[in-house]
């Protein structure tokens, strides 16, 4: 276990409002806002150069991601409101906007979106899930998994050795250890394998073991991740980081009608709250395609060495907890 990760554990306190920093606590805060802020540069920059047109988010909508029957996902209440006469939800995540906009619009995009996900108040002691976050989406139309897993290899390598070049001095003072990436291509780890090893328990423990980032696939999920159903084998990918855990979901995406179909009615999905979706699908307008969303407040996280992710946000959501702002 790394020294970063040891202090983070030992010293996992819940993030304070704005207003109660000390002086010190506020300067802390200001160094990770000026990361963030490159960080963000970083980023939208080379995405932009890579091709990939910037969409703006939504945040309400009658359609959003079901995050069911994911077993990560840890909602308390999905937040609806009524506009119009109509029942619309918070976005807990682009990706269905994403694929409808990538098949009509954009053949690479990608947003930063506001993402609600109320979890459950148990999780704030974990120092790593908050209620309301921002996920850099991005999607590519006939793109493959192997090629969204390179993209986003170079671009993290290339985020490391940017924020050592340009902010080597604030990085020094807020982390306990030196930021790198080791080796690229980032070592692959079969889910099955990870459960044989650790047991159920393992998306938390394998963080803990490695140096490096990583790659977990064949990860059950929900409908449109792209999934084999004669060997049931899942063609996605989610990037773990050392000391801190899941950043990235991906996949390859499922655009068959009667495959998106025959998933949601195994899953017991609602298909009325996808009807565009399955329209297109059915009208084959919706492409093959592949992305993924990185968390930005939990790169920012293991970037900077916060001790809980609440910290990196300058009015921290930390579930069961509602600060004034």
């Amino acid at each position: 276990m790394s020294l970063q990760t040891e202090t983070r554990q030992s010293i996992l306190e819940l993030p304070k409002p704005l207003d109660q920093l000390s002086i010190d606590e506020l300067e802390r805060k200001r160094q990770i806002c000026a990361v963030t802020t490159r960080l963000l540069g970083y980023l939208t920059e080379k995405f932009t150069r890579f091709g990939f047109e910037w969409a703006l988010p939504v945040i309400f909508s009658k359609c959003t991601d079901p995050l069911w029957p994911d077993p990560g996902a840890s909602i308390e209440k999905r937040i609806e409101v009524e506009l119009y006469d109509e029942r619309v939800r918070t976005t807990l995540s682009m990706i269905i906007h994403k694929l409808v906009a990538c098949s009509l619009l954009h053949p690479k995009l990608f947003i930063l979106s506001p993402n609600v996900r109320v979890e459950r108040r148990e999780r704030k002691s974990t120092g790593w899930h908050i209620y309301e976050f921002t996920q850099l989406d991005f999607e590519a139309r006939s793109a493959s998994s192997k090629d969204i897993m390179q993209l986003c290899e170079a671009i993290l390598q290339g985020l490391v050795e940017d924020l050592n070049a340009n902010c080597s001095q604030t990085l020094d003072s807020l982390r306990n250890e030196k930021l790198r990436i080791r080796t690229t291509p980032f070592e692959v780890f079969d889910r099955e394998e990870l459960v044989a090893k650790y047991g159920e328990e393992w998306e938390s423990r394998l963080p803990l073991e490695i140096h490096d980032p990583v790659w977990v696939t064949d990860i059950p999920r929900e409908f449109y991740d792209y999934q084999d159903l004669q060997t049931q084998r899942w063609d996605n990918y989610d990037l773990y980081l050392p000391g801190y855990g899941e950043v990235l979901s991906g996949a390859r995406r499922e655009w068959e009608y009667d495959k998106i179909l025959t998933k949601m009615q195994r899953d017991e999905v609602a298909k009325e709250n996808y009807t565009l979706l399955l329209r297109l699908a059915r009208e084959d307008r919706l492409m093959p395609s592949a992305g993924a969303g990185i968390g930005v407040e939990r790169l920012v996280s293991w970037i900077v060495g916060a001790r809980h992710i609440g910290e990196v946000q300058p009015f921290p959501k930390i579930p069961g907890t509602v600060y004034d702002l």
